[in-house]
């Protein structure tokens, strides 16, 4: 006898697949997909294992707004390590997974896309069982490579903001553009990357657009663009003390003296002690609140301090490592805080440096550990601008110096070795030289200049090139030989960031207190020394492509003293670089 029911189970389970098929994917949240499906590995991740929402609450909210189909824009502005990435990662397998779509996921360069595409997709992939088999690991049309991979029903392409073909060509219904505020200006010729990217979404519906980047230079942050006009949600998280919530900020962060281990938080509102491991109770209690009105483009701020495996102490260690230097204050507070960092110095006033000057009680005050000088060259004349350095790069300028003649006829040179080669007497009696001099070659005599400093650069006289940006964010570069055109040696030619220069100096004009980087005048230099000082500010403009970029502008007619303070500091940082040896160079000169 023919069991009907086994005859029919075949097809059954046939009709059942073909359903299931068709069937609209089921309606989880973003974070719900997360918990429910993703693995992170040991490659990827510092903390292996289940993806846990409830470990990162304050993530919740974003990624389910990523997933709510009736907002089309969502902008994270975050600081480093609090898990902005991860969140792409879980956007890109929950479309692979559960709505599939052409995606484009775009990092500053494709060398980036490359490292991303084989250190975070290619082991979420493997790790991930809902995403196992979705993307052929070997195929003969060659649809899967490194930096595009197809699955069923869509495929994400990887590309680079510095290469204009792999932005170009194909139609995407979801972007994620990550860390735009590392990526060009200009794709090429082709103009904003972003606005390029954001082109090849127009043609779809339900298009997802999602930007996320720590921030860097006011006015100039791609991120920060987008934050402004998006509805700029925040965290509130509710006092242990009273009860009543408020926005974790830096400001509620304090400790004693310069102990890290003694950080905690006080309540704005009570000011209560908040200690550490009351922090995150706090923050898994928090909410999202706008700060503006809705705009379709839903914005989130996001800092170190709500990471778990971030402690208060790890966070006051780095800010005191931070201050050190402008750089590293810049860095803290784009990578810590999140936030864009505001240059300083842009309405220096000359008038009340002039009132700063002071009596020295000898030509080179005691403190002077090191001299430098600063060279600038003029159709008809040198400028120079002697500087001397003590700890913590406080600094004393000791004299200006102009002499006056043809930069190609020995003359000119002559004179500028007499003052090169003097002993500068500080007030204990004791004599320090000059040891190390910059002269800017780029203008008009840069043969004449070359000519001159080859004999001189056994006593460390170089010359320079000013480049805005410098050589890999320095601001003096390894020395790069090269050949003049009379073939008479090899110049060993530095180049100089003025834009980075100007705006470390222009900070420490701002410094009222006698100390580190804190800067001296001596009652001899008149008042022009110090409109040239001065003589520019720092301004926003956008580029012709539309982008904010910072601009030094000059104000004044001359700007010769300020080019010579830039060349004698970046003089101090190819002899003593780190404090160790400016410390080491201090004591020989001593001996």
């Amino acid at each position: 006898m023919i069991d009907f029911v086994d005859q029919v189970s075949p097809l059954s389970a046939l009709v059942s697949r073909t359903l299931k098929r068709f069937a609209p994917p089921p309606r989880l949240t973003l974070s719900e997909w997360a918990d429910a499906e993703r693995i992170l590995t040991a490659e990827s991740s510092a903390e292996p294992g289940r993806w846990r929402t409830s470990r990162v609450p304050y993530l919740r909210e974003p990624m389910n707004v990523i997933s709510d189909r009736h907002i089309e824009t969502v902008v994270i502005m975050a600081s480093s390590q609090t898990g902005k990435t991860e969140v792409l990662m879980n956007l890109l397998g929950y479309h692979m997974h559960l709505d599939p779509a052409p995606i484009m996921f775009i990092e500053p360069t494709l060398d980036m896309a490359s490292a991303v595409s084989k250190d975070r997709i290619a082991p979420m992939l493997t790790s991930t069982p809902a995403l196992e088999g979705l993307i052929a690991t070997k195929t003969r049309d060659g649809s899967n490579t490194v930096l595009h991979k197809s699955f069923p029903g869509g495929h994400v392409t990887l590309s680079g903001a510095n290469s204009p073909a792999s932005l170009a060509s194909r139609p995407i219904r979801v972007l994620l553009a990550d860390e735009v505020d590392r990526w060009p200006d200009s794709a090429g010729t082709e103009g904003d990357p972003l606005t390029l990217a954001i082109k090849r979404t127009t043609t779809f519906r339900r298009r997802k657009i999602v930007i996320v980047s720590s921030p860097t230079v006011k006015g100039a942050s791609r991120i920060e663009d987008w934050w402004e006009v998006s509805d700029k949600r925040r965290y509130w998280t509710p006092c242990p003390r009273c009860g009543e919530s408020f926005v974790l900020q830096w400001k509620c962060v304090r400790w004693e003296d310069r102990r890290p281990e003694s950080a905690h938080l006080i309540c704005p509102l009570c000011g209560g002690r908040v200690e550490d491991f009351e922090r995150q109770k706090m923050i898994g209690a928090g909410e999202w609140r706008a700060e503006a009105p809705a705009s379709g483009v839903a914005g989130f701020h996001v800092w170190e301090i709500f990471a778990p495996w971030r402690t208060l102490r790890d966070l006051v260690d780095s800010f005191l490592k931070s201050l050190h230097s402008f750089e590293t204050r810049q860095a803290w507070t784009n990578t810590s805080l999140g936030e864009t960092w505001e240059e300083p110095g842009e309405k220096v006033d000359s008038a009340a440096l002039l009132l700063r000057r002071e009596t020295y009680t000898a030509v080179v005050p005691g403190d002077v550990l090191v001299i430098t000088a600063g060279i600038d060259c003029q159709d008809d004349r040198l400028e120079a601008l002697i500087v001397g350095w003590g700890r913590g790069e406080e600094s004393w300028v000791i004299t200006r110096e102009t002499w006056y003649g043809d930069p190609s006829q020995p003359e000119v040179w002559s004179d500028l070795d007499e003052v090169l080669g003097t002993a500068w007497l500080r007030a204990d009696g004791s004599a320090l030289r000059i040891q190390c001099s910059l002269i800017d070659s780029g203008g008009h005599r840069t043969q004449a200049i070359y000519s001159g400093v080859i004999p001189r650069q056994r006593e460390r006289v170089f010359a320079s090139k000013g480049r805005s940006g410098g050589d890999k964010g320095l601001l003096v570069s390894p020395p790069k030989p090269i050949r003049p055109r009379n073939g008479s040696g090899t110049v060993l030619l530095r180049i100089v960031d003025p834009d980075q220069g100007k705006s470390l100096l222009f900070s420490r004009l701002q410094i009222v207190t006698p100390g580190p980087e804190f800067v001296h005048f001596p009652d001899a230099l008149g008042e022009q020394f110090f409109k040239e000082l001065t003589s520019e500010k720092l301004v926003t403009k956008r580029n012709k492509f539309g982008v904010p970029t910072k601009v030094w502008e000059q104000v004044q007619d001359r700007n010769e003293t300020l080019d010579c303070f830039v060349l004698a500091h970046a003089a101090l940082r190819i002899v003593a670089p780190t404090p160790v040896q400016f410390e080491r160079m201090a004591t020989e000169q001593r001996r």
